[in-house]
């Protein structure tokens, strides 16, 4: 559903009744959308995803091909990263 900044403050409760419906809706205002207004989710989405990988499954996995042998130390291989 779409409606018009002047059309949402003039029909409110007609417009939250929708989105409490589970309708999302767009608020536009000289023709260019300012605001989505959506049903309140049961399970609340965090401000800030505290997994934005997603599922483990989902994670990418990059391989060289070759393993680093550590067997000297850390050192040159963590040089330029303030170690």
């Amino acid at each position: 559903m779409e409606t018009t900044a002047r059309d949402f403050n003039q029909n409110a409760s007609r417009i939250l009744a929708a989105a409490e419906r589970g309708e999302r809706i767009t608020v536009t205002k000289n023709g260019r959308p300012v605001a989505i207004l959506s049903p309140v989710a049961e399970d609340p989405v965090p401000d800030h995803p505290t997994d934005p990988m997603g599922d483990d499954d989902d994670i990418p996995v990059f391989r060289s091909g070759s393993r680093i042998d550590w067997s000297e130390g850390r050192g040159s291989y963590l040089e330029g990263f303030g170690v």
